[in-house]
């Protein structure tokens, strides 16, 4: 591979000086027409490409925004098969012929949560200018992850006690932390989250009604999850508005996966008497309850009503279709990234704290026959 062309050859190839180059490339208008074109020209004809790093040395910045999630949604579907592809694929034959006719469909994770935050994250940076660094921590080297993340970039778009509160303090100290969903604690970040406890509330005012206390269950999300306790706290509040008391009404923990709605199906199933309805706290889980209630004969809606929270592609294509809280992922993704660009351009200004609506959205999983 040829060596790359660096700035010096450029200035070579066009006759000018090192910084007649750099103002070319950086300030192009404070260049004279003839010298930008003759300049540009020799960036054309030696294929030199501008180094970023050299940019951001300069500048004091990266051009780069860090956005960090736990692996917990991203790789649930994930199983522990290893790709060989890079030493098998020469061999490969390229095409397989599967007879699929009256097969059971393939069940994908489409669309995740992280997903669609994610798409809105990389069309605002897009947009702003900005380079858009993904990390997902997982296990034991989930601390280091975020860490390394730090030192290479401009700021960090992180999930809400995704890291400890310590780790989390530390990184701040290096570069700005915009905080992902959950509400505002005593901190100093810049938040952003959506109306989890008055989405929460509305959807269990409406499959509430007309229940006993004891025919509802809540099937919740981990136990350190912010958006788990709003959620909780929007059930506990429907409710008590019935003067119900929320304590009585049993609980199973889950931790946002399908498989914890399986173990939660099971376990249900195993069990004297089945709830007339179950409030999952995201639709990951809810999808896995309805999955495997439905492979032990317990009919959605018919025995049991089942609803989620996120709003997930995937909700929509189950049968029957989930009734879920449609948070608005992609905006979530987006807002994060605009209020990291107003902390860049003023550091000094006030946290800012934005919280962005929700849509109940009643399917066929809780319409009562």
């Amino acid at each position: 591979m040829a060596k790359a062309p660096t700035v010096y050859d450029v200035a070579a190839h066009a006759g000018v000086s090192i910084a007649t180059v750099s103002r070319v490339l950086t300030r192009p208008d404070d260049v004279r027409a003839a010298t930008r074109e003759k300049v540009l020209a020799s960036v054309g004809e030696l294929g030199y490409v501008p180094s970023g790093a050299a940019r951001g040395l300069a500048a004091r910045r990266t051009g780069v925004l860090g956005l960090y999630f736990p692996g917990f949604d991203a790789m649930d579907e994930i199983d522990d098969a290893v790709f060989t592809g890079v030493d098998d694929a020469p061999h490969a034959t390229g095409a397989e012929l599967v007879d699929d006719i009256g097969g059971a469909a393939e069940v994908r994770p489409l669309n995740l949560y992280f997903d669609e935050v994610l798409r809105g994250a990389e069309l605002e940076a897009w947009r702003r200018g900005f380079v858009l660094m993904v990390g997902i921590g997982r296990g034991d080297n989930a601390e280091q992850t975020v860490r390394d993340m730090a030192g290479r970039v401009d700021g960090l778009v992180m999930l809400a006690q995704s890291v400890p509160d310590g780790v989390m303090a530390q990184l701040s100290r290096r570069v700005p932390v915009v905080v992902v969903a959950g509400p505002r604690r005593e901190d100093a970040y810049d938040h952003v989250s959506v109306a989890n406890t008055e989405g929460m509330r509305a959807l269990t005012e409406h499959v509430a009604a007309g229940l006993e206390p004891d025919e509802l269950l809540y099937l919740s999300g981990p136990a350190d999850s912010p958006d788990d306790a709003e959620r909780w706290e929007g059930f506990c509040q429907a409710l008590e508005a019935r003067g119900v008391d929320a304590s009585t009404v049993p609980i199973l923990r889950g931790d946002f996966t399908r498989e914890a709605g399986r173990r939660a199906a099971a376990e249900l199933a195993a069990g004297e008497r089945m709830p007339r309805a179950i409030v999952c706290a995201n639709d990951q889980t809810a999808l896995g309850l309805m999955e495997a209630l439905q492979a032990r004969g317990i009919r959605v809606p018919e025995d049991v009503l089942v609803t989620g929270f996120d709003g997930i592609e995937a909700g929509a294509l189950a049968t029957p279709r989930l009734t879920t809280i449609r948070q608005p992922m992609d905006d979530l993704g987006r807002a994060a990234i605009q209020v990291m660009a107003r902390r860049l351009d003023d550091r000094e200004q006030a946290p800012l704290s934005i919280r962005l609506p929700v849509k109940v959205l009643l399917r066929e999983s809780s319409e009562r026959r």
